[in-house]
């Protein structure tokens, strides 16, 4: 059983966010790697940068949505894009948060790197449990980026035919699910749009079914979460619905990826990457995706790094946890991934 990389420490959102449940284990379980490729980040360089020049523009408005009471919120987009002789494919980042944040500022040494390997990168906002929404606006939100950044692609420098999601926590469950549903919309059911379908998704340490999101993690971190006052339930269910998991099970399927799968003919190809150490979402989340995957013969690839936590834990400033995230190992088996699947 392994110890995560970082003491339990306290999570204090930014000012004017709800204080929610935001729980870490104090111990995580093994979970199975025998279809997985497993990578041992000890003493592995850093990425570097400046191998290309990179041009970015800054707070581009790409959605006008509302929060649970009616207020207009005005969603922005940060982009990169590489100085190449043609447009380059399109890979938009979906940053994590615990689904109480989306601070599209996260990554930047990460996201310029895979911009200096000949990729557009697309930082996206969307909305949480901050403003009231559930998983079914913030969704939304990622297909609203998709479908803004096809219509502006010949503006932006951008080829729309090669398009990725890359998600990291909270942004991989949702790139993930927005990945497998195929441009099918669920917060207006009936409705799809090809214009919101990828082809490929990078899902890091992402959850998949949320009501086993603390599968592997003690007994008191098990029990937080069967509650109605935890990030899973508040965003599944609302935040202030009062439900558990439990209490909805219709909605918590709903939430599923696994139950997408499913939705559209072809499955983007899946990339997903999780730490032995993770004290915040359980590693066989990734592998319950990926085993899904595998069953319906798609294109899926997952990748386990010994003793790693829960990316550069952002929302507490701890830079060192990250570091098995942005080695250049690591971060290469991200773009070359996006390279095989992207390559047109």
């Amino acid at each position: 059983m392994a110890e995560p990389t970082a003491p339990r420490p306290e999570f204090t959102p930014a000012e004017g966010t709800p204080q929610v449940d935001l729980t870490f284990a104090t111990s995580v379980a093994e979970s199975d790697t025998g279809t997985s490729i497993v990578v041992d980040p000890a003493g592995e360089p850093q990425i570097t940068l400046g191998a290309r020049k990179v041009a970015e523009r800054r707070d581009i408005v790409y959605a006008t949505p509302r929060d649970a009471d009616g207020n207009p919120i005005p969603l922005r987009l940060d982009l990169l894009v590489p100085d190449t002789d043609a447009p380059a494919p399109l890979v938009i980042y979906v940053p994590g948060g615990g689904f109480v944040i989306s601070r599209k500022e996260l990554a930047a040494d990460t996201k310029t790197y895979v911009a200096e390997a000949g990729f557009a990168v697309a930082s996206i906002e969307y909305r949480t449990i901050a403003q009231g929404t559930t998983f079914r606006e913030a969704v939304a939100d990622v297909q609203s980026a998709l479908r803004h950044l096809r219509t502006h692609a010949e503006e932006y420098g951008i080829d729309v035919r090669r398009v990725a999601l890359w998600g990291e926590s909270a942004g991989g469950y949702l790139a993930a699910l927005t990945g497998v549903l195929g441009g099918r919309s669920l917060s207006e059911p009936g409705t799809t749009d090809p214009e919101a379908a990828v082809q490929a998704v990078v899902d890091t340490f992402g959850a998949s079914d949320l009501t086993r999101i603390a599968a592997d993690f003690d007994p008191a971190t098990r029990a937080s979460y069967e509650g109605a006052d935890n990030i899973a339930a508040m965003f599944v269910n609302g935040r202030s619905s009062g439900a558990s998991l439990a209490d909805a099970p219709d909605a918590a399927a709903e939430a599923n990826p696994l139950n997408h799968l499913d939705s559209t003919p072809v499955l983007p190809g899946f990339l997903l990457l999780h730490g032995t150490a993770d004290p915040v979402v359980s590693p066989s989340q990734t592998l319950l995706l990926h085993e899904a995957l595998r069953t319906r013969g798609a294109d899926t690839t997952r990748v386990v790094l010994v003793g790693a936590g829960h990316g550069d834990l952002a929302v507490l400033d701890d830079e060192e946890v990250g570091r098995p995230w942005s080695t250049r190992r690591t971060m290469d088996l991200i773009v070359d991934f996006l390279r095989r699947t992207l390559r047109g």
